[in-house]
């Protein structure tokens, strides 16, 4: 499976790290995409490498997206191009993952009305204006998406995202609408 992180600068370091650790041990093929290729930089001094420039992101080449939280999701959200391949994940059936502040970018995607979902505390009140039902758990799926609060919740959601990954292996992804 290919699964595609999407993040920027300022991202927290062990909300995308441990999950790109975890999904290649597992066996993914996982890019990172950000506004450029090239080196990204976490809040506590960690960094990644973005192989894949938003622009040129074809998600239909993917079969999953994961959101990692920290100050990145406030650049993403605002990106038109970002917020594209966020609706064509959603459309098409395929797992999303979002953890910390990485639901905004849903919520500026327009994703959330109706959907059950956690995030940071911050960014609660946030998810209830676009719509969602707010759950504080250490991890709320709802049919394809995945949500979590904080690093400490990392053990749970990586464990959800790899049952939703084993289900979408399974059963065809509905095309984009």
């Amino acid at each position: 499976m290919k699964i595609l992180i999407l993040s920027a600068d300022r991202f927290e370091d062990s909300e995308l790290l441990v999950p790109l650790a975890h999904l290649r041990e597992a066996g993914m093929d996982v890019d990172i995409g950000s506004f450029e290729v090239g080196t990204i930089h976490g809040k506590h001094g960690a960094s990644a490498h973005a192989n894949r420039a938003i622009r040129d992101i074809r998600p239909e080449n993917y079969d999953a997206l994961l959101l990692p939280g920290g100050k990145a999701p406030a650049a993403l959200r605002a990106d038109a191009q970002v917020l594209a391949l966020v609706r064509h994940f959603f459309a098409s059936g395929k797992p999303v993952a979002a953890i910390c502040h990485g639901p905004q970018v849903l919520i500026s995607a327009g994703v959330m009305a109706g959907r059950t979902a956690t995030a940071y505390r911050a960014v609660a009140d946030e998810l209830k204006a676009a719509g969602a039902q707010y759950r504080d758990a250490e991890v709320v799926v709802d049919d394809n998406l995945v949500t979590s609060r904080t690093p400490a919740d990392l053990p749970a959601f990586l464990r959800e995202i790899i049952k939703k990954l084993a289900v979408a292996a399974a059963t065809p992804a509905r095309p984009a609408a």
